[in-house]
């Protein structure tokens, strides 16, 4: 009887040890399946953080804007019976740094400001192109609003690359000359522009009544520029501007 059972023994160890050795390669196979399915969701959503990281800044810089000039309002009085305003007016370059301050005496408390404005594609600004990320401006003139635009007081020349832009690296410089060099021809030529990566382009007009001892900012986004009042800062009343 011994002799009978020893084989059926035999048969029923290899036959267990059979079965554990296919239950663990079974459950070796789901754990590194498991594994490797939690490695594909980490690199699917590594990959879907950074498309989200993308996408939040090229919001960022479809909405982001730069100040370029800073008014003061250092006077209002009424002289020969009209009322003439006196501004400070200071732009700033690309890096932040302030240009020399100049001052203006208009008539009335109303102040126009003409600008030529070029405005690229979204996806130039979306993907920060260091030639195309952001509107370039170039402010013309400025008058009150019982002065004629041609009798206004010039601030940038026509033609010349702005001195906000000026310092840039030799690259940017060309590629804005060239555009200020032909603003009107590219006005008229749709397939110039679309060359060039430029949306629009126009002249643009930006204006607000001001008030004494105030001061106001003139940004640059994207989509235009924009003027607006700020409150007074001590350390630039300080400065005397």
């Amino acid at each position: 009887m011994t002799a009978m059972v020893r084989p059926i023994i035999k048969i029923v160890v290899w036959a267990g040890l059979a079965v554990a050795g296919v239950t663990w390669v079974y459950v070796n196979y789901l754990h590194s399946s498991a594994e490797r399915r939690m490695e594909m969701l980490e690199q699917q959503n590594l990959a879907l953080q950074e498309q989200i990281r993308q996408k939040e800044r090229a919001i960022e810089r479809l909405t982001a804007q730069r100040r370029i000039a800073r008014i003061r309002v250092l006077d209002q009085r009424v002289v020969d019976g009209k009322l003439q305003t006196t501004l400070k007016f200071v732009e700033y370059r690309k890096d932040g740094s302030e240009l020399t301050p100049r001052e203006f005496t208009i008539e009335g408390d109303e102040v126009h400001f003409d600008a030529e404005i070029v405005k690229f594609r979204d996806e130039y600004v979306e993907q920060g192109d260091p030639l195309r990320g952001q509107s370039i401006i170039l402010m013309l003139r400025v008058y009150g609003a019982f002065q004629a635009p041609a009798n206004g007081f010039p601030i940038d020349s026509p033609g010349d690359i702005p001195e906000i832009y000026r310092g840039a690296d030799a690259g940017t410089s060309r590629f804005e000359q060239n555009i200020w060099d032909h603003f009107w021809q590219l006005f008229n030529d749709k397939d110039a522009r679309d060359a060039q990566g430029i949306r629009s382009l126009h002249g643009e007009g930006l204006w607000g009544k001001l008030q004494l001892g105030h001061v106001y900012t003139i940004d640059l986004r994207p989509d235009g520029g924009m003027i607006h009042e700020e409150a007074e800062d001590p350390l630039y009343r300080g400065n005397g501007g």
